[in-house]
C-alpha cells in the first residue's frame, strides 16, 4: 500500500527526494536543522559501542539484513547502506537484559545499522541506550520469530546539542510477542519512527513510549501498525510531558487493518500532559480499516494540565504542593516505566525525570 502515510520503501536513496516540510511525513519536523541528514555519508563520524553480547558484523546485502526494513525515508535509506551492520543473534530464554549502549563525543554525522534477530522461542530484553554527544542517523530491524518473546527498549537519554533520528522496523512472527518501548528524555531533536507488520497470524505487539520535553526541545514519535495478517493484536500507548517556553512534542500513531486482516484487535492513545505556558503538543491518530471484519479498533489522545482535584486531595492529606506535582508526574508516567521491568533502568528514569521538573533541587 503506497499512500502519503505510507510511502513506497526503497534501499536506493536514489528513489528519495530531500524532503521540503510540504511531505505528510514531514510537516511537523524542523528541516532546516537536519540538512546533513540528507546527504550521503562521506567523512562521517562514529559511535562508541559498549555490550557484553556477541555481535557479528553484516555486509551490505547479507542475509538477514534487509529482510525486514525496507526504508520508508531518505535518512534511513542512507543509514541503511552503511558498509558494515551490528547482528545481534538471541536464542535463548535468557532472565537478564542484552545491554548495548552507543556514546557520542561529537556533532560530526554518525549512521548505524542494527539487527536483532529473535530465534524461536528465545525470550529476550534487550536496552538500547544513546548517550552523549551526537548527530545520529540509525536503523534497527527486528525479527521475532514464532512464539518469541523480545522487549526492545530504546532510552534516548543524549545530551543538549543532539540531533537524532531513528527508523525501528520490527516483523512479528506466529504466536510471537514484541514489546517496544520508547523513553526519550535528552537531546535537542529526537525523531524516533517505530513500525511493526506480522509474518502470519497471532502475532502481539506492544508500542509504549514516555518523553519528557523541555524548553526549546522538540521530541518527535512516529509509530506504524500494519495488519497484513489475520488474528494479529496490537496496543499502543505513549505518554508524555513538556515543561518551558518552546518545548515541542508531535506523535502521529497510525494503524492500517488490511482487507485480509479479519479478526484483528487494537487500540492506541497518547496522553500529554502540559506543566507550564508557551509549549507545543501534536497528536494524530490514524486508524484505516480495511474490512469490518474486526474484533476491536480505537484510538485516542489527550492533552491537558494538572488535574487540580489530583492536587488538591494530595495537599489536603499534608503534602507540600511540589511534592503532589512530583507524585502526580510519576503516577502519569508508572505504567510504562514498570513494563521495562529492568529494576535499575526504571529507578534511573525516575530520578531523571524529578531532575527535568527541578525536584531534585528542593531536597
Amino acid at each position: 500500500m503506497t499512500t502519503e502515510l505510507h510511502p513506497q520503501g526503497s534501499f536506493d536513496v536514489a528513489d528519495f527526494a530531500v524532503p521540503t516540510g510540504k511531505e505528510e511525513v514531514w510537516r511537523f519536523t524542523p528541516l532546516d536543522r537536519l540538512g546533513e541528514f540528507f546527504n550521503a555519508p562521506a567523512d562521517s563520524g562514529s559511535l562508541t559501542l559498549t555490550t557484553d553480547a556477541h555481535l557479528e558484523v553484516l555486509g551490505v546485502g547479507e542475509a538477514v539484513r534487509g529482510t525486514v526494513l525496507v526504508p520508508p525515508e531518505l535518512p534511513s535509506a542512507l543509514a541503511a547502506g552503511v558498509a558494515e551492520a551490528d547482528y545481534l543473534v538471541l536464542d535463548s530464554v535468557a532472565d537478564q537484559p542484552v545491554r548495548i549502549t552507543m556514546t557520542g563525543d561529537s556533532h560530526h554525522l554518525s549512521h548505524q545499522h542494527l539487527v536483532i534477530d529473535a530465534k524461536p522461542y528465545s525470550q529476550t530484553t534487550v536496552l538500547l541506550t544513546y548517550q552523549g554527544l551526537a548527530h545520529h542517523n540509525a536503523t534497527t530491524e527486528i525479527l521475532v520469530g514464532e512464539g518469541a518473546h523480545l522487549s526492545v527498549v530504546s532510552l534516548h537519554d543524549w545530551d543538549p546539542g543532539t540531533l537524532h533520528l531513528g527508523h525501528t522496523q520490527a516483523r512479528v512472527g506466529k504466536d510471537a510477542t514484541y514489546r517496544h518501548i520508547v523513553v526519550s528524555l535528552g537531546g535537542d531533536l529526537v525523531r524516533a519512527n517505530s513500525f511493526v507488520s506480522y509474518e502470519a497470524p497471532g502475532g502481539r505487539a506492544e508500542l509504549l513510549g514516555v518523553y519528557f520535553a523541555d524548553a526549546a526541545q522538540h521530541l518527535e514519535h512516529r509509530l506504524f501498525v500494519d495488519h497484513n495478517q489475520p488474528k494479529t493484536t496490537s496496543h499502543v500507548d505513549y505518554r508524555g510531558a513538556l515543561n518551558g517556553t518552546g518545548a515541542t512534542s508531535i506523535w502521529v500513531g497510525d494503524v492500517l487493518i488490511r482487507s485480509h486482516g479479519e479478526g484483528i484487535n487494537t487500540y492506541e492513545t497518547n496522553k500529554i500532559l502540559l506543566l507550564s505556558e508557551g509549549c507545543r503538543a501534536e497528536a494524530v491518530p490514524n486508524l484505516e480499516i480495511e474490512t469490518g471484519e474486526i474484533l476491536g479498533a480505537g484510538h485516542s489522545a489527550s492533552t491537558g494540565r494538572f488535574d487540580p482535584e489530583q492536587l488538591f486531595y494530595l495537599r489536603s492529606r499534608g503534602i507540600s504542593e511540589s511534592e503532589a506535582r512530583r507524585m502526580v508526574v510519576r503516577g502519569f508516567f508508572a505504567s510504562i516505566l514498570s513494563a521495562i521491568n529492568i529494576d535499575d533502568v526504571e529507578e534511573s528514569l525516575l530520578r531523571r525525570i524529578d531532575e527535568e521538573l527541578g525536584f531534585d533541587k528542593e531536597k
